[in-house]
């Protein structure tokens, strides 16, 4: 073998295998973070007016104009 520590050889291996239990605690706490990091610094959040942007470009609905309801 050689002379590096155990945990260097089981890095090279490949990736370790995580429990379904902590894989969601790893995806929860870093989407925790993210909301955190949301709430202090507003403007690199991202854009989160999707739906104003929907409403914005919406086609306009004039079916009483075609059929000539009043």
């Amino acid at each position: 073998m050689s002379d590096k520590p155990q945990d260097q050889l089981d890095e090279q291996q490949g990736p370790k295998k995580v429990s379904l239990a902590d894989a969601i605690k790893q995806k929860l706490a870093q989407k925790k973070a993210d909301q955190a990091a949301a709430r202090a610094n507003p403007k690199q959040a991202g854009n989160g007016n999707q739906s104003a942007k929907s409403q914005m470009t919406k086609k306009v609905n004039n079916q009483r104009r075609r059929t000539g309801g009043s």
